[in-house]
C-alpha cells in the first residue's frame, strides 16, 4: 500500500506498506477520507509507489477515539474548566458529574453521536441475548416548551444513574411485578464509549433494595475485597502501597465459528439454539490438523471479515491484538491485550456482539456456543488472571514482587494462598464454568476435563516443594533454556523453561493464571468474582493469622503442606490420570447442573457473605436462575429437534422411501414425553436435572436416529444443511474471490 510522508529519508530508499487484502485497503481509505488525509487518499485511489522514511500512525489516528478516556477526555475535559484526572477517582460522580456530562456532549456531538443509554449485563444472558447486555437509548435533546427550538438534554444527572423496569430479566425471586424497579449507576472502573449514533454508558443494575440483578456487581464488589486483603497482606510482606489499589488483571481469548449464511438459514437449530442439535459428520474433520494456524485464505469472506472486526474494535479502544485459525474447520480466534477485569469483560461482550454483526455483512454467521458442532473442537475463552498493584508491581512475577516488598518469600506466601483457595474452592470455580455448552466440551481432549487442579510446572513445583519442607527460604529464579538447532542460519535462541500443559484447567503461566475451562459464549463477570473472591478469602485469613502473631513462612508452608494436592503437572485427558485425580479428594462435578447446585453450599454461601460479594438471598437467586438457564436452553434445542424431524427429515426419508422412519416418529413422542416431565417438575433445580437427562442420554440417541437417515438420504432429497457445507469456507465459498488489485511491494 503506497503511502507519501514530507519525512526526508536519508536513503533515498523508496518503501512501501502492505495490507492483505483490498477489503482492508479500502478500509484504509475510507478512514485516510474520514480525516481528511489527502495524499494517502490518493496514493490509495491510484496505488502510485512514493517514498518515506518511518512507519507512520496517522492512518490509524482514530483508533481509541470513541472512548471517553486518557487525551480523548482530557482534551473536552479541559474545555470545561476540568482535566481528565478528575476521573481517575470515582467521587467525580458527586463533584464534577455536570462538567463530565459537558464534556461527553461535546465528544458525542463531535463524533457524530445524539443519543445515549446506560449499558447493563443481565443475567443468563449467553447463547439468547444479542450482545449480552440491556439498554434503553435515550435522545440528548429535547424541544424548548416556550419556543419549540431544539436543544440539548444531557446533565449530569443523566450521566450517572437510570432507571427502567426490571419485570422481565431473570431475578430469581429477588423482585415481583408489584417491586420492578430497576437502577443503573455508572461504573467508573470502564471507560464510557461511543458506536455509531450512540453513548454507552457501562453501569450496575440492583433492585430497588440494592440486590444485583447483573453480572457486573458481584465482580465489582469481589474487586473491592481482593483490593482490602491483598493491601493487608502486601504490608505483611513488606510493602505498604498506601492510598494505590491491588486489582485483577485478565485477557480473554475468545474463540468462534463462521459458516456460510446462506447454509445458517437451513439449519433452524444453528439459528435457534447455536448449536447443531444433529449432523453425520463430514469425510473429514481435523483428523490431518490442516486448520489450526493455518494461512487464512483470500478465496473466502473470513479474512476480510476479521480484519473488518479487528478495525471496528481498535476504534472502540479495545486493543484486539491476536487473530489466527483454531483447531477445527471454520473455527477462529481474537486475543487481545491484557486490561484491568471490569474493562476487559464490558470490551469481550462488545467484541462478541461485533463478531456476530460483522460477520453478516460477510455473508456468513457466528457461531459463538461451546460446541456447535460434533466430533470436532469446540470453543473455549481462555480467562488469563492476574493481580498486581494498580500502578504496575505485578504480584504473580516472583522476581517483580519479591524486589517490590524486600521479602523474598513474598512470592512463595502468595502463591500458597492461591494454591490454598483452588483446593478448597475447586467446586465455586467448576460452579463458574457451568455454561450450558460446556456439557459437551470439558474433558473431550479438547478442553481441561470437569476436574479441578492446577500445573505449575517442574521447576515452580521444586521450588515450593523445598519451600513447604524448610528445605529452603530463597528467591525463585526460572531455568533458561536455550535450544541449539544445529543450523549456521538459525542461531542457538532461549524458551521459557516450562513447556504448556494444555489439558490442565488453571495452569501458571509466568505471572499471570489461565482458566482454560471458560465457555466461549460466557459472560465471564462470574468466572472472576470466584477466582477474586476465593483469593481474597486466603489473603484474609493468612493476614488475620499474622495479625495474630504467626509467621508469614510458618502459615504458607502449612497452607502448601494441606493443599499439595491440587497440584498437578501432568497429562489431565489420560482417563487413568483423571482416576488418581479424583481418588485424590479434588474436587469433580461432571455435571453441570450438580455444579451449579454448590452455588448455595453452605461453605460458599458463607464465603461469598463474609467477603461481602453476595447475600444469601443472592446466592439462592443466581442458583435459581442459572438452573432456569439451563433448562431453558435444552428445551429450545428439543423443541428444534422436534421441528427438524417432522418438517425436514420425516419428508425427506419418506419421499426417497428409505431410513428410519418408524424410529423417528418414535422420536418425536419421546421428546413431547420428556418436555412434559420437565414442565410437571415444581423445582428449577429438578427441572435442570430433567433436562440434562433429555439433553445427554435421549436427544443423542435420537441425534443417531437422524444422522442414520442423513446417511441414506440422496443428497438431493436432504433440506438441511450438512456438514460438508457448514464447515469448510475454502472448499464452499460461494462468491467469486474479490478481483480488484491487492497491494505488494514492487
Amino acid at each position: 500500500l503506497p503511502t507519501h510522508h514530507n519525512t526526508p529519508n536519508p536513503s533515498n530508499k523508496t518503501e512501501t506498506t502492505m495490507l492483505a487484502t483490498s477489503a482492508a485497503a479500502r478500509s484504509l481509505l475510507s478512514r485516510s477520507a474520514r480525516h481528511g488525509s489527502a495524499a494517502i487518499g490518493s496514493a490509495l485511489s491510484s496505488n502510485v509507489a512514493a517514498t518515506r522514511s518511518f512507519a507512520s500512525i496517522e492512518p490509524y489516528a482514530d483508533y481509541g477515539k470513541s472512548v471517553f478516556t486518557g487525551r480523548v477526555a482530557d482534551e473536552y475535559l479541559k474545555k470545561h474548566g476540568s482535566s481528565g484526572d478528575i476521573l481517575q477517582d470515582p467521587s467525580w460522580t458527586k463533584t464534577h458529574s455536570d462538567t463530565v456530562a459537558k464534556a461527553v456532549l461535546d465528544w458525542a456531538v463531535d463524533r457524530g453521536a445524539n443519543t445515549y443509554c446506560h449499558w447493563f449485563q443481565p443475567m443468563a444472558s449467553s447463547g439468547v441475548r444479542h450482545g449480552q447486555t440491556g439498554q434503553v437509548q435515550n435522545m440528548m435533546m429535547k424541544f424548548n416548551r416556550s419556543t419549540n427550538d431544539v436543544e440539548f438534554d444531557f446533565e449530569g444527572e443523566n450521566l450517572i444513574k437510570g432507571e427502567t423496569d426490571g419485570s422481565s430479566y431473570p431475578n430469581g425471586g429477588l423482585r415481583a411485578t408489584h417491586t420492578a424497579g430497576g437502577y443503573l449507576a455508572v461504573d467508573t472502573s470502564s471507560p464510557i464509549f461511543l458506536r455509531g449514533d450512540t453513548v454507552f454508558i457501562p453501569s450496575a443494575f440492583v433492585s430497588y433494595y440494592g440486590a444485583a440483578l447483573d453480572e457486573k456487581t458481584p465482580l465489582l464488589r469481589s474487586n473491592a475485597a481482593l483490593n482490602k486483603h491483598g493491601k493487608r497482606l502486601l504490608k505483611h510482606l513488606g510493602l505498604d502501597i498506601g492510598e494505590r489499589d491491588v486489582v485483577s488483571n485478565i485477557g480473554l481469548e475468545q474463540e468462534f465459528f463462521l459458516v456460510p449464511r446462506e447454509q445458517y438459514y437451513r439449519r433452524p437449530d444453528l439459528q435457534l439454539a447455536g448449536r447443531t442439535i444433529m449432523g453425520r459428520d463430514a469425510p473429514r474433520g481435523q483428523e490431518m490438523c490442516d486448520h489450526y494456524m493455518a494461512p487464512p485464505s483470500l478465496a473466502n469472506p473470513a479474512l476480510a471479515c476479521m480484519q473488518e472486526i479487528q478495525d471496528e474494535c481498535w476504534r472502540l479502544g479495545i486493543p484486539l491484538k491476536t487473530r489466527h485459525r483454531e483447531v477445527a474447520p471454520n473455527q477462529y480466534e481474537f486475543a487481545p491485550l491484557y486490561g484491568y477485569n471490569t474493562t476487559q469483560v464490558d470490551q469481550n461482550l462488545m467484541v462478541m456482539q461485533i463478531i456476530e454483526e460483522v460477520s453478516a455483512r460477510h455473508g456468513m454467521a457466528a457461531l459463538l456456543q461451546e460446541k456447535p458442532f460434533n466430533d470436532v473442537n469446540g470453543s473455549g475463552k481462555h480467562n488469563n488472571w492476574s493481580i498486581a498493584t494498580d500502578d504496575g508491581i505485578m504480584m504473580l512475577h516472583p522476581q517483580k514482587i519479591n524486589k517490590a516488598t524486600g521479602n523474598p518469600a513474598a512470592f512463595a506466601v502468595i502463591m500458597s494462598a492461591i494454591i490454598a483457595a483452588v483446593n478448597e474452592h475447586g467446586d465455586l470455580m467448576r460452579m463458574a464454568i457451568a455454561s450450558p455448552g460446556n456439557d459437551f466440551r470439558l474433558g473431550a481432549c479438547e478442553a481441561p476435563p470437569a476436574i479441578v487442579s492446577t500445573y505449575l510446572g517442574d521447576d515452580m513445583t521444586f521450588y515450593l516443594s523445598h519451600f513447604k519442607d524448610g528445605k529452603g527460604e530463597g528467591e525463585y529464579i526460572p531455568q533458561k533454556k536455550m535450544l541449539d538447532l544445529g543450523t549456521h542460519e538459525v542461531l542457538p535462541f532461549e524458551v521459557p523453561s516450562e513447556d504448556r500443559n494444555r489439558t490442565s484447567p488453571f495452569p501458571y503461566g509466568g505471572a499471570r493464571f489461565e482458566f482454560r475451562a471458560v465457555g466461549s459464549s460466557q459472560n465471564v463477570s462470574m468466572v472472576n468474582t470466584v477466582l477474586n473472591t476465593i483469593v481474597a478469602e486466603k489473603f484474609a485469613e493468612f493476614s488475620d493469622a499474622i495479625d495474630a502473631g504467626a509467621d508469614p513462612h510458618d502459615i504458607a508452608r502449612q497452607a502448601l503442606n494441606e493443599n499439595w494436592k491440587v497440584i498437578f503437572n501432568g497429562n489431565n485427558y489420560d482417563e487413568a490420570v483423571q482416576q488418581e485425580l479424583t481418588d485424590r479428594g479434588l474436587w469433580r462435578i461432571d455435571s453441570g447442573v450438580e455444579a451449579i447446585a454448590r452455588f448455595t453450599a453452605e461453605k460458599n454461601v458463607a464465603l461469598f457473605q463474609k467477603m461481602k460479594v453476595l447475600t444469601k438471598e443472592e446466592c439462592e437467586s443466581r442458583q435459581m436462575i442459572m438452573h432456569d438457564h439451563y433448562t431453558g436452553t435444552v428445551e429450545i434445542e428439543a423443541k428444534c429437534m422436534i421441528d427438524m424431524i417432522q418438517q425436514h427429515i420425516i419428508p425427506s426419508v419418506k419421499a426417497a422411501g428409505v431410513g428410519p422412519l418408524g424410529d423417528l416418529e418414535a422420536a418425536v413422542v419421546s421428546l413431547k414425553e420428556a418436555l412434559g416431565e420437565i414442565h410437571g417438575a415444581e423445582e428449577s433445580y429438578k427441572k435442570a436435572q430433567l433436562s440434562r437427562v433429555l439433553r445427554l442420554e435421549t436427544m443423542i440417541d435420537i441425534r443417531a436416529v437422524c444422522d442414520a437417515a442423513e446417511e441414506v438420504v440422496p443428497a438431493n432429497l436432504w433440506t438441511l444443511a450438512t456438514y460438508k457445507e457448514l464447515l469448510f469456507l475454502d472448499q464452499h465459498t460461494a462468491v467469486a474471490p474479490d478481483t480488484e488489485p491487492t497491494y505488494f511491494d514492487e
